[in-house]
């Protein structure tokens, strides 16, 4: 079958009249703010931008795309961090998910909530908790981030210790598919076993199947207490042992424990002249705990006697007598996060162990690091109670870019060997995208290639939808 290529005017000639007005943006001044991710390394100019405000709207522009085989991306918030939503060199037309934008419905008594894709999570989160409720999801770019876009990457977060990755809280979605057809599983059933679930192959799969226009979310009770201690600690196998220990006294009600090397201290204290290093001397290593529970539990008291319990591990610590000096503790690990890169570019890393194997992965990494780049500052932090590590790099000040470029190189293939000792996963939380798709082609199992290219080639039999991540690009001109 020959298929003459289609010209970007074409493409664009192709869209006029798809959507209302305002719907399709083409003038250059407004491409600019969708051609570049949250992290500004990942940059990708759209030959259009799309902007359907209903999931009609959505279906036929889906529709058209198919037809006239043009290639798109769609878009949320832009903090995915691994260039999975940034327009490729090629030429994509970018589906922005901003104009779908309502909370549908938020439902008390079912503990769910109906939203659409392009929903800001913190908006999400503000309207479950004014129904006395919690959307349990949590991170640092939740003033920004899409709904749309944590179900497309299966987000993660400070919460999942306790609640799960973004996953285990859909309870249904709507999609519309790369032909225009739209599958309505939107559903707030707990339980409903009738055939495949089918929801499950789009969540994580970085809008490479569908476009997720909507989602249904599991909600819980909103918690009346919290409690947060910042604690002191000799070395990172001392922090899994009291991690071990949490688990059991603190149950359920553990929330969050998070692993901060002192290098992330000391980021945090020259960024903020006006913090103080949070403890009487400093330590090696420091965990973040943080315990919520509702109705007449005695939280302090709890907390309180699990750390007193085991003074064998810990050095020293503070615990929050305010929720306002709670959220204080949480910003030496949000600054350090923000400043890491000294205002410049730095390796970002997202990896995962067993949870048991994390404290002999970070000494291995580190001493590895050290060996082979000790001029580089190696930034250690993570989500202990689900083995997700983050060991980024930054460079030396004044390092050439192209000896900055050799840097993040060596060090992402030194740290991902030593995740592949410990069994563990080069992509945590934030996915595969075109960043870490050479990465991941390379440790795949042939089978789970097949079946995943056999998804993409049932649901996207044109290769339109995000051609070219996680799995290699393939052009639209050579399918049906």
């Amino acid at each position: 079958m020959n298929v003459v290529p289609p010209t970007s005017a074409s493409l664009i000639s192709a869209l006029a009249g798809v959507l209302p007005n305002g719907g399709l943006l083409t003038e250059e001044e407004d491409l600019a703010r969708y051609s570049r991710d949250w992290s500004g390394d990942h940059f990708g100019r759209p030959l259009a931008v799309a902007r359907p405000a209903s999931v009609e709207e959505m279906s036929a522009l889906m529709r058209r795309c198919h037809e006239e085989r043009i290639p798109v991306v769609p878009q949320g918030g832009l903090t995915g961090l691994v260039g999975a939503a940034v327009a490729a060199d090629s030429g994509e037309v970018v589906i922005s998910l901003e104009r779908l934008n309502r909370i549908r419905s938020v439902s008390p008594i079912d503990f769910a909530m109906v939203v659409e894709a392009g929903c800001v999570l913190e908006d999400a989160k503000r309207a479950a908790e004014e129904n006395d409720c919690l959307l349990p999801i949590t991170f640092g770019a939740q003033g920004s981030c899409r709904i749309g876009g944590n179900v497309a990457t299966n987000a993660g977060g400070f919460n999942v210790l306790r609640y799960g990755m973004t996953r285990d809280l859909v309870l249904g979605l709507e999609v519309v598919l790369a032909d225009g057809r739209v599958w309505n599983g939107l559903k707030v059933l707990r339980k409903d076993n009738r055939g495949y679930d089918l929801k499950q192959v789009f969540i994580g799969s970085e809008g490479t199947l569908g476009i997720v226009t909507a989602a249904a979310l599991k909600l819980y009770p909103k918690p009346t207490k919290i409690e947060t201690a910042l604690i002191g600690l000799r070395s990172v196998e001392d922090a899994m042992a009291l991690y071990a220990r949490a688990r059991r006294d603190c149950s359920d009600l553990l929330t969050a424990f998070e692993l901060i090397l002192r290098g992330g201290i000391e980021i945090t204290l020259q960024a903020r002249p006006d913090f103080a290093d949070p403890l009487a001397r400093p330590y090696p290593v420091y965990v973040l705990v943080e315990v919520s529970a509702g109705g007449l539990i005695d939280l302090s008291a709890m907390l309180l006697d699990f750390l007193a319990g085991a003074n064998d591990l810990v050095e020293d610590g503070v615990v929050a007598s305010t929720r306002a000096q709670g959220e204080r503790l949480w910003l030496y690990r949000e600054i350090m996060v923000e400043r890491q890169g000294r205002g410049g570019r730095y390796l970002r890393t997202d990896v995962s162990v067993p949870i048991s194997k994390l404290a002999d992965f970070v000494t291995d990494a580190l001493l590895e690091l050290e060996r082979t780049r000790p001029n580089a500052l190696a930034v250690t932090y993570g989500h202990v109670g689900d083995g997700n590590i983050h060991l980024n790099v930054v460079p030396p000040e004044g390092m050439a870019p192209e000896e900055v470029e050799h840097l993040f190189e060596e060090a992402e293939a030194l740290i991902f060997a030593v995740v592949d000792r410990y069994g563990g996963s080069i992509s945590a939380e934030h996915g595969i995208g075109r960043v870490k798709q050479k990465a991941f082609l390379e440790r795949i199992d042939p089978v789970a290639l097949d079946l995943a290219a056999g998804i993409k080639d049932a649901l996207d039999p044109r290769h339109i939808l995000s051609n070219g991540r996680i799995l290699a690009p393939k052009s639209s001109l050579d399918y049906r």
